[in-house]
């Protein structure tokens, strides 16, 4: 025990130092960065779910500075479009479960009494603040224990913004953080009148993410949009495909039923590089010695080659037949063979991955 809350308490000095840089503070002195540097050829990926977000609002540049900081492999974003069709890191089209646009633009409500980002240019979504996420008709926060709401000091950042953050990083550390963009509702721009796909592409490829070796990789929940990044827009970069359930509501012509079985991840092999599942999708539970349970779905995967990355492992609501974090990360990584994980807290994943470098 001593020694795990050891190795806690220095990923979390090296957090530290890294968010004090970003705001000017010198705490640990100019040797801490390069002597980091990770090991790129690290089978197992720990993907910051929009950055460290169980300790900082998602998707803020300063949960995303903690991530790195954590020394997560990869930082995710989720992209949606300005009203001037500017990429801004946000987990959906709406702004009213992040953000104090209902107090600042009390009037600006679609008939469902959302506030959409489309809506918004990005000068008047830059003037709001970000806190950590609440539910819409109560005003509560989705995460008790999590970053208290009321502390709304943080803004909604570009893509552009993020990649800066995370390349400048990596320069300044020489490690090499990669990032990973999401693509949300491609379906709903087009019927506002943009296309977000082409948008994000065409910045990705400015940055120099734009090949299989580039440290990216760009997702999307709609099949039909993934096989038009590859086949039309002609992405060069790796490819994620994400999976859900048919019964949250499949963009238009996506069978996530189909997608999960072996013919559709044969089908999704000749497109992307790997798939990002819902957890449940590839761990059934615990069998009665305790190991992982691997569903069909997973097994057909792995035998196709693609990469596993399934989505989202939170310390504080673990799948219910995980105990605590060890359990689920030794049935994920030991007994699944998974080869990466979405979590909300990527020092716990980091710290299991360093303790058994097996797994």
């Amino acid at each position: 025990m001593m020694v795990k809350k050891t190795i806690r308490a220095a990923l979390f000095a090296v957090s530290l130092s890294v968010f004090a840089a970003l705001i000017g503070l010198n705490m640990f002195g100019p040797s801490v960065g390069h002597a980091l540097a990770q090991d790129v050829t690290q089978e197992k990926v720990v993907i910051a779910h929009r950055g460290a977000s169980g300790y900082l609002p998602e998707h803020t540049l300063a949960a995303k500075a903690l991530a790195y900081g954590m020394r997560a492999d990869y930082i995710e974003q989720d992209v949606v479009l300005s009203k001037d069709g500017i990429p801004v890191i946000l987990h959906d089209i709406h702004l009213d479960t992040t953000t104090d646009v209902a107090q600042k633009f009390p009037e600006r409500t679609r008939e469902d009494g959302r506030y959409y980002a489309i809506d918004f240019t990005l000068a008047e979504i830059k003037t709001l603040n970000v806190t950590e996420r609440f539910k819409a008709d109560t005003g509560k926060q989705v995460y008790a224990d999590r970053f208290p709401g009321e502390f709304g000091m943080f803004k909604v950042p570009t893509l552009e913004e993020e990649i800066k953050l995370v390349q400048g990083l990596n320069h300044s550390t020489g490690r090499d953080v990669g990032i990973y963009p999401e693509i949300k509702d491609p379906a709903f721009h087009r019927a506002e009148g943009q296309d977000i796909t082409k948008t994000v592409i065409s910045v990705l490829e400015k940055w120099g993410y734009n090949n299989p070796a580039s440290n990216a990789f760009v997702q999307c929940f709609d099949w039909a949009e993934t096989q038009r990044i590859r086949n039309e827009l002609n992405y060069q970069g790796k490819l994620v495909q994400l999976i859900g359930e048919n019964r949250w509501g499949a963009p238009d012509g996506t069978d996530y039923d189909y997608l999960k079985s072996r013919d559709g991840i044969l089908d999704m092999a000749k497109v992307v590089d790997g798939i990002g599942p819902w957890l449940p999708q590839v761990i059934e539970g615990l069998s009665e010695n305790g190991t992982a349970m691997m569903t069909p779905t997973l097994i057909s995967a792995q035998r196709a080659q693609l990469m596993v990355h399934p989505y989202t492992l939170r310390a504080d609501q673990l799948p219910k037949w995980a105990g605590d974090m060890d359990i689920a990360l030794k049935a994920i990584f030991d007994d699944a063979g998974i080869d990466g994980i979405f979590t909300d807290f990527p020092d716990q994943v980091v710290q299991y991955l360093a303790s058994n470098p097996g797994a």
